[in-house]
Formats: structure tokens, C-alpha cells, sequence
């Protein structure tokens, strides 16, 4: 018999959650964001449920595009950090890639070439977050040099990225927003600007096209609630099982270090799930799980191959019974909180020796 964890995959609510994105911003082409293995769930499988729907996708690397394009995925793809070395360039060409400039050497590596058909430029504007991209003093420079590429470059596009989109305090959001109009008006140029929390929250940002990514796997990237009349379905649920149970009298340490000791006599839960799995290793006391349906804290440090569940309030659960890590019922929001970190890194750190298993419609 397996070890019992697997993570279901749920493409109906990954389609559903892609509807989302599209319904509340209608004027706007949404590209499915499916890096880092579509955020834990797997690239191919999620790019093939929204093949039917999404216009393109975006990915991190030449390496995740050529994936893509492997599995027959022919959607244009684009390479958010674009390329990482100059010899990309032919494969790139090659396979039909779309790709971010951001630096100089990347921009003189297009000048430089000679396609066979024009590449599609997506120029970085660097408006406030000080990571990728070109100042506002000399990105319509470096926008000129594009235009005037001639037959090699075509579908000019100017992509950058907010810092604080998900936050309650607007400031930092309003200065970045500030430049962003500015050099849009002075160039007239189409633009690619709002990831999940701005495709929600920050109607005035919805371009030409969105890059909507965490929220298509029913995380909410917003700070608060989500607006009225939207919500998310959560495309990932972690599952594993009690493989034992211990009863303990009062005063007993459970775990490495004993970090928790019981405050009464205790039934403990033994589930098969750690960190080695992805579970994250900081997860406090008091992480809520369901087992058989009900909230459950964890108690005492996870360890690598297991963790340890609170059940004395459900004197039916035993070896056997079913435990939801996070997803349907629970969310990796929450989850995460309890871990002092956020959903993102929960999904994407779910590690390989977890079997995916996928929910098609």
C-alpha cells in the first residue's frame, strides 16, 4: 500500500477561478501565469485544462516554456524574466516565445539578432519595485531602439510589476501607479501591469492584457477580504491519513525537543505528512487540520516524514482517518499564517515524492 499522502488537483476550480479573472475584467486578455509548476500543481496538466480558454501563458524560463511546448501546448508563451543568455535567442525564435527586456544586454542581444520572423518585445519599466526593468528616465529610449528595429521586432508591450498591489496601505501602489501612467501616455503603449491582487482589486490597471497567477489556484493575494461577490475555489487539497494514534496522560512532551507538552490526558494523531513532503517546518502549535472533517491542531515541531494532530475531541478517529493538510474546507491561507509565510510558498514547495492527482471535469 502507498503512503498515503496525495494532492488532488482540481482543474473544474482552476477553470473556474481563470473565469473569475476574465469575468471581472472584460475589456482585458488574461494570461494564465503557470510558473514554478504552475504554482505546485503541475504546468502541463493546468495549462492543458485552460488550453481551451486562455489566450497565452507566462512562465519564468526558457526551460518551463520548452515544457510547454513539448506537452503540444501552442498558445503563445511568455518568458517573464526573459532570456537568460544570449544563445537563447534561436530557441526562442524557435519555439514562438514571447519575451520580457529588462536589462541592456538583453535589449542590444535583440538588436543584435537576426530572426527569421520579428520577435515580441515585452519592455520592463522599472516603476517603484527596484527589481527588473528600466527607470522611467530611460525606458522611452530604449522603447525608441525597439520601434526602430524594423522587421525584427513587433508587438511592443510595457510590462511592469506592482510591489504592494495587495495592500491595505495604497501609497506605495499610488507611486508606482503614477509612473506607469506617465510613460503609458507619453508612448501610447499597450500595457501588461496587473498580477492577481491588482486583476482583483485595482480596475483602473487592467491593460490590454493581465497576468493573473496565484489567484488561479484559489489562493486570495489580497491583504483583506475579497471584494464583494467574488470567490475563489481552491484547486489544491493536500490529503494524508492517521497512521497511528497514542494516548498519553497529562504532562507528556510530544515531538522533537518536546515543544508541546499534553495540559491533560490526550489522543494523538501520527499523520503521514513533514517537510520532507513540503509541509512547512514552522508551523506553529495550533495549525488547524481537519481529520474526518473536523478542525484539528497541530501539536509539536512537524518533522520529516510526520506530523502530529490533537484528536482527543473526536473519540471515533483513528488509524486510517482522513487529514487535510490544506485545500477544500481549509485554506492554504490560513494555513500559511500560521506558518509565518504565505500561500505561494505552501503550494510551490510541495515537494515531488507528492503524487498530484488530477480532478477533470
Amino acid at each position: 500500500m502507498a503512503r498515503p499522502i496525495i494532492a488532488d488537483i482540481d482543474l473544474d476550480a482552476l477553470c473556474h477561478n481563470y473565469a473569475v479573472a476574465r469575468r471581472i475584467a472584460p475589456r482585458s486578455h488574461a494570461m494564465a501565469v503557470i510558473k514554478a509548476n504552475a504554482y505546485g500543481h503541475g504546468a502541463v496538466a493546468c495549462a492543458k485544462a485552460l488550453a481551451a480558454v486562455a489566450p497565452a501563458f507566462a512562465v519564468a524560463s526558457l526551460e518551463e516554456a520548452e515544457s510547454l511546448r513539448e506537452s503540444g501546448i501552442l498558445q503563445p508563451i511568455l518568458l517573464l524574466e526573459g532570456i537568460f543568455d544570449t544563445d537563447e535567442l534561436a530557441r526562442v525564435e524557435a519555439l514562438g516565445l514571447w519575451q520580457v527586456v529588462h536589462s541592456d544586454w538583453q535589449l542590444n542581444a535583440v538588436l543584435n539578432y537576426s530572426p527569421a520572423r520579428p520577435l515580441t518585445v515585452w519592455l520592463k519599466l522599472d516603476s517603484g519595485m527596484h527589481r527588473l526593468g528600466f527607470d522611467s528616465a530611460s525606458f522611452a529610449d530604449r522603447w525608441a531602439k525597439l520601434q526602430a528595429a524594423g522587421d525584427r521586432v513587433r508587438d511592443l508591450h510595457l510590462i511592469s510589476h506592482f510591489a504592494s498591489a495587495d495592500q491595505a496601505d495604497p501609497s506605495q501602489f499610488e507611486r508606482q501607479w503614477q509612473t506607469i501612467e506617465s510613460v503609458r501616455q507619453q508612448l501610447e503603449a499597450p500595457l501588461c501591469i496587473a498580477n492577481s491582487p491588482a486583476t482583483l482589486a485595482k480596475p483602473r490597471t487592467h491593460g490590454h492584457w493581465n497576468r493573473p497567477g496565484i489567484m488561479l489556484y484559489g489562493s486570495n493575494p489580497l491583504e483583506g477580504a475579497l471584494p464583494d461577490g467574488m470567490s475563489l475555489k481552491p484547486v489544491m487539497t493536500l490529503r494524508s491519513r492517521l497512521i497511528a494514534v497514542q494516548t498519553l496522560p497529562m504532562g507528556e512532551p510530544v515531538g522533537y525537543g518536546g515543544r508541546w507538552h499534553t495540559s491533560r490526558p490526550a489522543r494523538i494523531g501520527i499523520v503521514a505528512a513533514g517537510y520532507g513532503d513540503g509541509y512547512d517546518r514552522h508551523a506553529a502549535d495550533g495549525t488547524p487540520l481537519l481529520v474526518d472533517g473536523q478542525r484539528c491542531p497541530l501539536v509539536g515541531r512537524v518533522s520529516m516524514d510526520m506530523l502530529t494532530v490533537d484528536i482527543s475531541h473526536l473519540p471515533d478517529a483513528g488509524v486510517g482517518s482522513e487529514v487535510v493538510l490544506w485545500g477544500r474546507g481549509l485554506g492554504v491561507d490560513e494555513v500559511a499564517r500560521h506558518c509565518d509565510t504565505i500561500g505561494y510558498t505552501l503550494l510551490t514547495g510541495l515537494l515531488p515524492r507528492v503524487p498530484r492527482r488530477y480532478l477533470v471535469p
